[in-house]
């Protein structure tokens, strides 16, 4: 889900550009770039991936001429590369889409926070929680980081935008279609999960070793 047209208060875009760049510069300050560096099949599975989501963004539903309801896919990112990783293909996500004619330059840092950021900080915790409190157990981490984590990644990357729409729109009308919006979140939530959980489950049968957030020792060596 993403904006493709403003409808939002010019603070809050110049607010959302500033969160999202402060939160780019933090990135780009831990050199996530090195991996990519040291390790060429995973620079090739990186852009392949991030290709891959460029494509399946295509595939959207227009529900109002300035909001549109796609898969995010960052969850799935965010295991498989880790959250600086996952938030710089983020941004070259957004800014092909801005590029195609999809999205307006003016809402990349509204769009970065939404499908980016937040979903990502979402999945990080909950990543961080499994790691940390719960049992090393394969089934665990697949359900409860890439079935669950993506449900909630979704809420709140859903809950975000309509958040800034009721905070900061400039049209009475889009506050109503947001508040409308949110009643249907539950029904995106499944999906997102589904083809998250479905793809991380291939990884780890076939390659767990390319999932970085997953430590094939610890849940399938030591059981």
């Amino acid at each position: 889900m993403s904006f493709a047209e403003s409808v939002l208060a010019p603070w809050a875009l110049w607010l959302c550009g500033a969160i999202s760049l402060a939160v780019l510069l933090r990135v780009m300050a831990l050199k996530p770039w090195q991996p990519l560096l040291d390790d060429s099949a995973l620079q090739h599975r990186w852009l392949a991936a991030t290709l891959a989501v460029v494509l399946m963004w295509q595939l959207r539903a227009q529900a109002v001429d300035w909001l549109t309801l796609h898969l995010v896919f960052t969850a799935l990112m965010t295991l498989v590369f880790k959250a600086p990783l996952a938030l710089i293909s983020n941004v070259m996500i957004n800014v092909a889409m801005v590029m195609i004619g999809r999205n307006e330059w003016a809402l990349l840092g509204v769009n970065v926070l939404v499908t980016g950021i937040i979903p990502a900080l979402v999945v990080g915790i909950i990543w961080r929680l499994v790691d940390r409190k719960l049992p090393d157990n394969l089934m665990v981490f697949l359900f409860v980081c890439g079935f669950f984590g993506a449900a909630l990644a979704t809420l709140g990357g859903g809950l975000t935008a309509v958040g800034l729409i009721v905070a900061a729109s400039t049209d009475p009308e889009a506050v109503y279609l947001a508040q409308e919006y949110a009643r249907f979140l539950p029904l995106l939530m499944p999906s997102e999960a589904f083809i998250t959980g479905m793809l991380l489950s291939v990884l780890l049968v076939y390659h767990p070793s390319w999932v970085a957030t997953f430590n094939d020792h610890r849940y399938i060596d030591m059981q």
